[in-house]
């Protein structure tokens, strides 16, 4: 017998529900198969609880932005049956603690981070790592130069912890997702002329997802529209 969710988890199972449907339309649109699309579900600054409902809900993918907050969820839900995405600016001193709780780092923009990944791994573990590439015209912002993406592509391919799965962008607030996304897949073919295996595309999150999935993203990136308004942090 199935037990009757409470208004929340009602809520949150038509939200996940809802974009399931509209990924699988896209994909259709774009003549993909929808099975090929992994849905990472954001849950920054949400209770770890919340992860069990979502794993309830059959949700296997989980992504965090911050590594204080991805080593609490991790250690609060020990056992629980899911991959773990870090998809946050990482700083070279927190890599250690990232690894430890990380499945996934989507974001490597540069060699000293790679290796500091490398340095604090422990015995056969392999961690996956995306390039993270920067679409805007701002030095400034987290990722590497879309025309320095290869190398340090290379760089990470001499690193034997890590494995290389492709390449994470975030489209500019002012340009057309589906121009920034055309970039980010070029990089994209660019990464897997030295590493076949590196077809990962992580792009998309809930207000472009639709473009990303036309450029042939893998791995999407969706927070609010499926956990619902992020609490108040007080």
């Amino acid at each position: 017998m199935t037990l009757a969710q409470g208004p929340e988890e009602s809520g949150l199972a038509a939200r996940l529900s809802a974009i399931d449907e509209r990924i699988a339309e896209a994909a259709r649109l774009a003549d993909r198969d929808p099975g090929e699309i992994t849905r990472i579900v954001v849950t920054k600054f949400h209770p770890a609880s919340l992860v069990r409902d979502l794993h309830a809900l059959g949700v296997r993918e989980v992504g965090e932005n911050r590594q204080q907050e991805l080593s609490s969820k991790v250690g609060e839900l020990d056992g629980l049956d899911v991959r773990w995405h870090f998809i946050g600016q990482a700083q070279t001193n927190k890599a250690s603690a990232i690894r430890r709780s990380a499945d996934a780092v989507h974001s490597v923009d540069r060699d000293r981070l790679a290796d500091a990944l490398h340095r604090v791994t422990e015995g056969d573990d392999v961690l996956d790592v995306l390039v993270q590439v920067n679409l805007t015209a701002d030095e400034g912002r987290g990722g590497v130069a879309p025309d320095s993406a290869r190398s340090l592509a290379e760089h990470i391919l001499t690193l034997p912890s890590l494995r290389l799965r492709g390449v994470m962008g975030v489209a500019p607030l002012d340009e057309e997702p589906a121009s920034a996304f055309a970039r980010l897949r070029a990089v994209a073919d660019g990464v897997r002329e030295i590493e076949p295996a590196a077809d990962w595309i992580s792009a998309g999150m809930t207000g472009d997802f639709v473009e990303a999935i036309d450029a042939g993203a893998t791995h999407l990136r969706i927070g609010s529209a499926i956990t619902g308004p992020r609490p108040d942090r007080g």
